[in-house]
Parts: C-alpha cells; sequence; structure tokens
C-alpha cells in the first residue's frame, strides 16, 4: 500500500512538472509572436492546458492571446467579436482559479486583460460600442489600478489609452509617454518566467509611434 501511494505521488509530481513545462514553453513563445496566426494557435494550446492543469494562468494567458489578436485587428472591427466574447470566457475561469481575498497582485493581472479585451469591443464598431464597453474597459483598469498601483501592465494600458484618446475627450500624449517610460522601468525589475512580464515590446511601440 505504501508503494502504491509512493507511485501515486511520483505520478502526480510527474504530470504537474510537465504541465508547468509546457506552460513555460508556450509563455516563451508568447514573447515573441506577432501575428494573428500565430496568436490564434497559442491561444488554442493555452485553452487545451487550462482544460488539464488548475492554474490560472493557462486560461489567463488564452485571454491574453484574444485580447492581443483583437488589437490587430483594430482596423477591421467585423471579425473581432468572436476572439473578444472567447477571451472574457477564458478570462472568467481565470478569475475563478484565484482566491480574491488572498491573490490581489494576481486579480489585477486578470483585470488588466479584461480591460483590453473590453476595448477590443470598442474596435467592433467604435459608434455604437464605444459608449458601451469603453467605460466598462476604463472601469476594470480602475480596478487593477486599485488593486496594485505600481502593475507595469496596467500602467501600460493607461499609457495606452492617453494616448489614443483625443486631448478634446481627456487623451495626452506627453503624460502617455511618461506612463510607458514608467511602465518600462518597474518591467526591468520583473522576473522573467510563467508569471505576467508582457509590457516591453508594447510600450516601445508606443514611444516610437
Amino acid at each position: 500500500m505504501i508503494m502504491l501511494v509512493a507511485l501515486i505521488s511520483i505520478s502526480g509530481f510527474a504530470q504537474e512538472q510537465g504541465g508547468s513545462s509546457t506552460l513555460e514553453q508556450l509563455v516563451a513563445k508568447l514573447d515573441s509572436v506577432t501575428t494573428v496566426a500565430d496568436y490564434e494557435a497559442l491561444e488554442a494550446q493555452f485553452a487545451t492546458l487550462s482544460e488539464t492543469d488548475e492554474q490560472w494562468l493557462s486560461p489567463y494567458y488564452a485571454a491574453l492571446c484574444d485580447a492581443n489578436i483583437g488589437f490587430l485587428l483594430e482596423k477591421e472591427g467585423e471579425r473581432i467579436e468572436p476572439y473578444s466574447d472567447r477571451g472574457l470566457e477564458q478570462l472568467k475561469e481565470a478569475r475563478a482559479r484565484i482566491d480574491t481575498a488572498t491573490q490581489r497582485k494576481e486579480l489585477a493581472e486578470v483585470y488588466v486583460v479584461a480591460s483590453l479585451l473590453y476595448r477590443t469591443k470598442v474596435f467592433i464598431n467604435p459608434m455604437t460600442m464605444g459608449p458601451k464597453y469603453g467605460p466598462t474597459a476604463g472601469k476594470y483598469l480602475e480596478l487593477a489600478l486599485n488593486l496594485e498601483a505600481d502593475n507595469p501592465r496596467a500602467i501600460y494600458v493607461d499609457a495606452w489609452n492617453k494616448y489614443h484618446t483625443p486631448k478634446a475627450w481627456g487623451g495626452d500624449k506627453g503624460l502617455a509617454r511618461q506612463l510607458a517610460q514608467k511602465s518600462l522601468a518597474l518591467l526591468a525589475k520583473e522576473p522573467q518566467g510563467v508569471h505576467p512580464h508582457w509590457g516591453i515590446r508594447e510600450n516601445k511601440e508606443l514611444l516610437n509611434d
């Protein structure tokens, strides 16, 4: 009986290690992909992994892939909705795996991606979707910043919003660049690994625009 228990424990550990290894490989790929097709392939892999592990990160990254696709398709709004809807479903699963009372940093990361996904819904049709989903995107960003004021990804999204919002409606390109620089400085202190660390490429694109 003791031998059987030991074998089960070893098997479980191996499976867990295998899941972690797969997640590491997928996150490493995510750091370098740039096309809709690449993000689609990764989203499917993260979603598959989410079915076999209990971590919040796999559905979180699946949702992030869908958000990135939405931004790549900004000028093709008619194509975005399936990705934004699927991303929000994945994000709901990620949130369900977080202890919201104790995992404030993790919850902040989820809210950042929620803000991105609702922003992609605005892209579908800014005239009709903007009044509905723009404030929702803003609400989730505010929630993220309230949970973790120095979250570099939340600061980047704030920078993106200020950069792309007309001045008459509160936009400020100068402040946006300051926020992007602040985000980059914070990102430089973050360890690489499976936990969220994206934002360097996005900030540099904003600063080079």
